[in-house]
């Protein structure tokens, strides 16, 4: 049954009055809720050159929306594969998209990009169809999609999105207009769509961790208060562009990000817990305080001066880590909470220590749900030519991810089983074994 709908007419703080019709949307907390386990659409639509003096990307190809999806390493997303998601029981997929290769960048004879000269332009039609494409891939499933603006931040020098002051002032109309076309485009996506503001945004130093650790010293008080009013500052003007697009639109579920998504995971420095405690969460324009989220990102390291650390000390600090996030977050903040991106610190472990790896994955999506939290994935559960199968590349870790859910998260499918045999993910269901893409095998 289609939600109601209700009439709003609201008089903002802005320049104009708007008329919006809007579905009554369930709240984030419900959303989060009901998100379960995620996973990342990782290395594709967020793909991009990533150096100012080397924009090889732009250089070397076509620039058509499969160039940026093929550049690092994956294949186009098909809608099989997204289906291949569900099958597997994901209920959420979050697709990062980099978005500055799309807006009006020129380079030099020498394949230089000179941001300071940057003059954006509207988002190219061609790739904001084609990213309007896979995220109607996602909802069609009836999964939820977090859509965002992705390497337009971190810590490349082409990152033109940075959490400080200075930032701010230069960025803030393109960040506007960019999130105002983005919003309107999708105005009219049902409640499963999600808008995520940036994601790892740092400051002018490039910190990783808490504002200003990379400056002179490891600290720096004034910058680093400089950077969270900057945050905060970009999480406001996020919040209102998109509910001034009105539409459903109104009442959107809004995800903000700590400063770099940090986590606070660890005890080595005092300022770790900085970015959640200081976060100030936007007062939304239309008075929905209900609809906004925060995410964090959370890779935690399995080893110590190179060894594997044991399982018992893994299992520990994933407790800290659930609980610090629980704490100065979920609680502090009274905000709903996603895990926007984990896995482990190095990308070998899987590889090195499987059986150590395999426990932490069941270990830390165990933890986050028993904590209200949807933790998604990054990312290498179909990997690579996998994608174009598409296939499982890592079954066990897909077996290990579900193990703490008693029943199957597939959501049109909630009598089906999932069962880990000779490798392979089979769905059982009504007595017939199926693959992953739907294949019935017996």
């Amino acid at each position: 049954m289609m939600p109601a709908l209700k009439h709003l007419v609201l008089s903002l703080t802005l320049p104009l009055s708007i008329s919006i019709s809007a579905q009554t949307f369930e709240t984030a907390s419900e959303a989060v809720s009901n998100m379960g386990i995620g996973w990342n659409l990782g290395n594709t639509l967020e793909s991009n050159s990533g150096d100012t003096t080397n924009m090889w990307i732009e250089q070397w190809t076509a620039r058509t929306p499969s160039d940026y999806e093929n550049a690092w390493g994956q294949r186009p997303v098909t809608r099989e594969l997204i289906h291949m998601m569900k099958e597997a029981g994901f209920r959420a997929i979050r697709v990062p998209v980099s978005w500055y290769p799309h807006m009006g960048i020129t380079l030099s004879a020498q394949c230089l990009w000179k941001p300071s000269e940057w003059q954006p332009t509207a988002v190219d039609s061609v790739w904001m169809e084609r990213v309007a494409e896979v995220v109607g891939y996602v909802l069609d499933e009836g999964l939820y999609c977090i859509l965002n603006v992705h390497h337009d931040t971190g810590a490349a020098n082409t990152a033109w999105l940075r959490a400080s002051g200075r930032g701010y002032a230069a960025a803030e109309e393109t960040f506007r207009q960019l999130w105002t076309q983005i919003a309107t485009r999708f105005q009219e996506a049902d409640e499963h769509l999600i808008f995520e503001a940036y994601n790892e945004m740092l400051d002018d130093y490039s910190s990783w961790c808490f504002a200003s650790f990379a400056a002179p010293g490891n600290y720096n008080a004034t910058a680093a208060a400089d950077t969270y009013q900057a945050i905060n500052q970009y999480a406001a003007t996020f919040v209102e562009t998109v509910r001034a697009t009105g539409g459903n639109n109104a009442q959107r579920n809004l995800m903000i990000n700590t400063y770099g998504a940090c986590s606070a995971h660890g005890t080595w420095s005092s300022h770790l817990a900085e970015p959640l405690t200081q976060l100030i969460l936007p007062t939304d324009p239309f008075g929905t305080q209900e609809h906004l989220m925060v995410s964090v990102h959370s890779y935690p390291s399995l080893r110590n001066n190179n060894a594997f650390i044991s399982r018992t000390q893994m299992e520990q600090q994933n407790q800290q880590q659930m609980q610090v996030i629980v704490n100065q977050l979920q609680q502090a903040k009274q905000v709903p909470v996603v895990i926007g991106e984990w896995g482990s610190s190095e990308g070998t472990d899987y590889n090195d220590n499987r059986q150590l790896y395999l426990q932490f994955v069941q270990d830390f999506t165990t933890r986050a749900l028993a904590a209200g939290l949807c933790p998604m994935y990054w990312m290498g559960i179909s990997d690579g030519e996998d994608r174009a199968v598409p296939a499982i590349t890592q079954p066990d870790v897909l077996q290990a991810m579900f193990a703490p859910t008693a029943v199957d998260n597939t959501p049109s499918a909630p009598q089906a089983q999932r069962i880990f045999t000779n490798g392979q993910i089979l769905i059982l269901r009504n007595g017939a074994l199926y693959t992953l893409t739907g294949i019935r095998i017996n």
